[in-house]
């Protein structure tokens, strides 16, 4: 099986620009973004879904999303949503966990849709 996308970022073989990092996630900018500043934390290992994730490295995924979302907050943002599709049926496309991180800006007009 082919490599993922997300495991060639992890293992620098494409070059991303880093927004954050520690030992077991990334973040980087979204290429489709939904809204101005979208970006997606990442696991450095290759884990399909949050179920896979083991609980001992939640404290470093609250960290790359913490210190992530603060690095996207400028004057304008109001606020984030983090997102989190898992399997095909709930919306998750690249089968590689990972978050978005979805600052929020007065009449940005993005519907979360849930």
């Amino acid at each position: 099986m082919e490599e993922c996308i997300f495991c060639k970022i992890a293992k620098s073989k494409i070059s991303e620009n880093i927004i954050y990092q520690n030992s077991n996630f990334f973040s980087i900018p979204n290429i489709n973004p939904k809204v101005k500043g979208h970006a997606l934390v990442i696991s450095r290992k290759h884990f399909e879904t949050v179920l896979d994730l083991p609980n001992l490295i939640g404290s470093d995924l609250l960290d790359c999303i913490k210190n992530t979302t603060l690095k996207l907050f400028k004057e304008d943002v109001k606020g984030f949503n983090v997102a989190n599709n898992n399997f095909e049926i709930a919306g998750q496309v690249v089968h590689h966990v990972h978050f978005h991180i979805l600052p929020r800006r007065e009449d940005d007009n993005f519907n979360l849709g849930i």
